[in-house]
């Protein structure tokens, strides 16, 4: 377990530059993803959004260009669920630096039928899950090859209550969605966590860093459209929440700290500092079963039997 450790102060409105550098964001076209996406570029580097529909993929890189004066935004078409598409987004980059990774897409369904993919994996696990690890499978060459690289998994504070039944990864015998949704999410947290042991055991330079957003409301973030809109009404109706809460321009701050800041290391967790829910990024202790390297890997052989893959670190 990495140690606990004073890091340099952190300005949220205030990153440093980083022209010249590549960032991935999974899921960038909406959603705390974008945020990531738009606060990324405005430190001068390159952001590529991956998403699974091109049109709001291109909506937000031209949301982006609006608010970024010169800001340098692409896209590409990632499907996480399909193990196909993940392959081709990896080989659609054509970058010959990737700086960091930004795991964020995720899809939460809300009730009842379980979905499963074309491959026969229950859906949220697939992309939440499966899709990152083959994503940082096939872009591990580049990763290693970047001096300093980063993979930043996005989780969830709510997955530091939740177990992971190894037996019983796609739900098959008990699906209920929210907690289905919470065990991909800690099924991510697991392989950041993992993923930074296998690089260290390896003496590799790229580092693997896990976050989560806290509690954010679509109600308290500030619009950006067409791909969000609020009214003044729900701003308004929306102010006692913020007591707790955040918006979703708040909760991209701890995966912008762990993309951009020199004092994070590898095996970190950043969260938010109020409670866990709201506020500037800090340092999180990693307990529980977070800290359990056996789990992590045994959950790293089953996701690599499932996908059919082994990153390459």
């Amino acid at each position: 377990m990495p140690l606990l450790h004073r890091p340099a102060s952190w300005d949220v409105r205030h990153l440093p530059r980083a022209e010249g550098k590549n960032f991935l964001v999974t899921g960038g076209n909406a959603g705390i993803g974008y945020f990531v996406a738009e606060q990324l570029a405005a430190t001068g580097a390159t952001v590529i959004i991956a998403g699974r529909d091109p049109a709001r993929a291109e909506s937000a890189q031209a949301s982006i260009q609006t608010r970024v004066h010169g800001a340098r935004v692409r896209h590409v078409r990632l499907d996480l669920a399909d193990l196909p598409s993940v392959k081709a987004c990896a080989d659609a980059l054509e970058l010959e630096r990737l700086d960091a990774v930004v795991c964020n897409a995720g899809v939460l369904l809300d009730q009842p039928p379980r979905r499963e993919t074309r491959d026969g994996n229950e859906l949220m696990f697939a992309t939440n899950h499966l899709g990152h690890f083959a994503l940082i499978a096939w872009l591990a060459p580049l990763l290693t090859a970047t001096p300093a690289s980063r993979v930043v998994t996005t989780g969830s504070f709510t997955a530091k209550s939740e177990t992971l039944d190894l037996d019983d990864l796609q739900s098959t015998r008990d699906y209920r969605p929210k907690r289905t949704y919470v065990r991909s999410k800690l099924a991510q947290m697991l392989f950041g966590f993992e993923l930074d042991r296998r690089l260290r055991a390896a003496g590799g330079a790229t580092l693997s860093v896990v976050t989560h957003p806290g509690g954010a409301l679509d109600s308290l973030t500030p619009s950006r459209p067409p791909i969000h809109v609020r009214t003044t009404g729900e701003r308004l109706r929306a102010l006692p929440a913020g007591l707790l809460l955040q918006g979703k321009q708040a909760a991209a701050w701890p995966a912008v700290r762990a993309a951009l800041d020199p004092s994070v290391r590898g095996g970190q967790l950043w969260g938010p500092r109020v409670f866990g829910i709201r506020g500037r990024p800090v340092l999180e202790p990693v307990r529980g079963h977070l800290a359990d390297p056996v789990l992590a890997a045994r959950l790293w052989a089953a996701t690599a039997d499932l996908t059919g893959l082994e990153p390459s670190i």
